[in-house]
């Protein structure tokens, strides 16, 4: 009987002592350029060039559409959420850096926006209509006919 309780005490400080190391380090989920305002830091203003900013980026994720010479890098960071929250992802880190290059290829203008800073920024309530979503005259007659012919069913 005393062996019994000895392996099973013996048993249960080990599952104990694993199951508490089994959260050591929280989970993270990276999407982006890792570790972007470390290495934003290495550039220098109206020093460096696009192939330095490749060399340590890699190709821009997001180019401007009405000008070529705007790069836009971002990092974005999930972690799990507490017990009480079930477990559902948490934006730990939303990073952007913005570049701007002049005719010659040279870095003129470098922003790196935090999450917070990211909040700040205030967009256009405007909306802009879709016309490839609206429907022609003759899609429209023919729901409206469809909708009639078929309201009388139950």
């Amino acid at each position: 009987m005393r062996s019994f309780k000895k392996h099973f005490l013996l048993k249960l400080t080990i599952l104990i002592i694993i199951l508490s190391s089994c959260k050591i380090q929280d989970s993270y989920k990276t999407h982006g350029i890792v570790f972007l305002e470390n290495r934003s830091n290495k550039l220098i203003l109206n020093k460096s060039n696009k192939n330095d900013v490749i060399n340590i980026f890699g190709q821009p994720q997001v180019l401007d559409i009405n000008n070529d010479d705007r790069w836009i890098y971002v990092e974005r960071t999930l972690s799990k959420g507490k017990y009480h929250e079930l477990g559902k992802h948490k934006i730990k880190d939303n990073n952007v850096l913005v570049l701007n290059f002049n005719k010659y290829g040279i870095l003129n203008y470098k922003k790196f926006l935090t999450k917070n800073e990211i909040n700040k920024i205030k967009f256009s309530e405007n909306k802009t209509d879709n016309i490839r979503t609206k429907k022609s005259f003759v899609q429209s007659f023919l729901q409206s006919v469809k909708s009639k012919m078929y309201s009388n069913r139950k």
